[in-house]
């Protein structure tokens, strides 16, 4: 995880995005200065922070330059909670589907996963002991009430034997604590206690009763119902990961996680909005599907322009969320859109078509280039399996020949190349290219297997 967010000038942010995104340098711009601008009103003065909104963005761009993947990469920059939903997903009010407003409530949803996982780990080492404790109680039960009230005296008339059955217990339980501690009982089995919940969801949903409703009221009913245990035989290794979970859960304060959580939501979280074309009406008046389309549109206004939510965790409001919307645009218009979503939507940036050097430049340099995934897969068969430059330069060649004569999907064209070029490879391990091999992908070895799909002019096996 990289420093805190005030540590990172809009050039230092551009300059970790570039270690995923090759081009694009626009896009990336705006989006550093949006995320930069998160701290700047965070630290504005009081008297102003509360009118400061953020500037959303309207990314332009064909599938596959790499809308989606500035979005996701600049909310782990940031370190904050982000959700990604199509705006296709969406249908208006009155029709069955998906409301608008379930994006705020995933969101809010994955506030509380990172600010638990955050406090989980505070309180990690108090919950080990407790673990610990159990794991012991297992194997070796101590002696109820020995503990408690021993006997010091030594004319007991029980000859001290409560003393000496106490104290041999006590030893016994040092002996096994040490080697629980040591892992030398990892693979002994013993019989733990764990939760399981009460009752399943509810299926059904009421007349007029929307999707928070449904949540609030399935989280009040099992509030109410008992907490049911099972008994379960594992491994003190598998005993104490299901242990560790919830002896956490019980150490956390989950008021002051909601609570937090839903801070971080409205302060930090980013919502994108991806296929917003798909909702885009191709005219002004119309029936059917356009008049459905509006109608999306108009229930994420409210949402964008900033409204309060109600979701089981309490009532977000949605006025600082930073929203980026992206679209290919291919058939309808940003000016599709109705005006006063556009107009939540002030900075508009168009994303360039990949370029042969890009395509290049996308296998050999990422930090996740799919050359270093195909490298890191067979590493795991003891296989060592590299990439010649000129080879390289030929995959790159291939995948925007195939862009340019059939269908323009971006980056994606390059795991179907890949694919092709190396699926014989994968087959063949480990049956008939074993251990310690060592496979150079040259540029012979991409003409060979590869020139089928430039000459074929009818290339639909190939389009993802």
């Amino acid at each position: 995880m990289l420093d805190s967010i005030e540590h990172l000038t809009p050039a230092q942010i551009v300059e970790e995005l570039d270690k995923y995104i090759i081009g694009q340098k626009d896009a990336k711009r705006n989006v550093a200065i949006a995320l930069r601008n998160r701290w700047r009103r965070m630290n504005a003065d009081e008297n102003i922070r509360r009118e400061i909104v953020p500037n959303n963005i309207l990314m332009i761009g064909a599938t596959g330059v790499g809308k989606t993947e500035i979005a996701r990469r600049l909310a782990k920059i940031a370190d904050a909670p982000f959700t990604k939903v199509e705006a296709s997903k969406f249908t208006e009010v009155g029709y069955v589907g998906r409301d608008v407003e379930s994006m705020v409530r995933d969101l809010v949803e994955q506030s509380v996963n990172m600010v638990k996982t955050r406090k989980k780990e505070e309180v990690k080492q108090k919950a080990a002991e407790a673990v610990e404790d159990i794991i012991l109680d297992a194997l070796i039960p101590p002696i109820q009430g020995g503990r408690a009230t021993p006997s010091f005296s030594s004319t007991s008339e029980s000859n001290g034997m409560p003393d000496n059955d106490y104290e041999l217990n006590e030893r016994t339980r040092e002996k096994f604590r040490e080697k629980i501690r040591n892992g030398e009982l990892e693979d002994r089995k013993i019989e733990i206690r764990i939760q399981q919940s009460a009752m399943p969801g509810i299926g059904a949903m009421g007349p007029g009763m929307d999707e928070a409703s449904m949540m609030n009221i399935q989280e009040m009913i099992s509030g109410m119902m008992p907490k049911k245990t099972k008994k379960r035989k594992v491994t003190i290794a598998e005993a104490r990961k299901i242990l560790l979970d919830e002896e956490a859960a019980k150490l956390i304060d989950m008021d002051e996680v909601k609570e937090e959580a839903i801070f971080k939501a409205e302060n930090s979280g980013v919502i994108f909005i991806d296929e917003i074309d798909k909702v885009a009406s191709s005219s002004s008046k119309g029936s059917g599907p356009d008049v459905s389309r509006e109608g999306v549109q108009r229930d994420l206004l409210p949402i964008v322009e900033g409204s309060t939510v109600n979701t089981k965790y309490g009532v977000i409001n949605t006025d600082h969320i930073l929203f980026i919307a992206a679209g290919a645009f291919h058939v309808a218009k940003p000016s599709d859109l109705i005006p006063e979503l556009q107009g939540r939507f002030p900075i508009r940036v168009e994303l360039q078509s990949l370029t042969k050097d890009d395509f290049y430049q996308i296998l050999k340099f990422p930090k996740n280039a799919l050359t270093k995934q195909y490298e890191a897969l067979l590493k795991a068969e003891d296989v060592e399996l590299s990439f010649a430059d000129e080879a390289l330069d030929e995959i790159a060649n291939i995948a925007y020949e195939v862009n340019s004569e059939v269908e323009n999907i971006g980056a994606r064209r390059l795991h179907t190349v890949m694919s092709r070029l190396l699926n014989d490879i994968l087959f063949d391990v480990p049956d008939k290219i074993g251990a310690n091999a060592h496979i150079v992908v040259n540029r012979e070895m991409v003409l060979e297997r590869l020139s089928d799909m430039v000459k074929n002019r009818d290339l639909s096996q190939y389009i993802l």
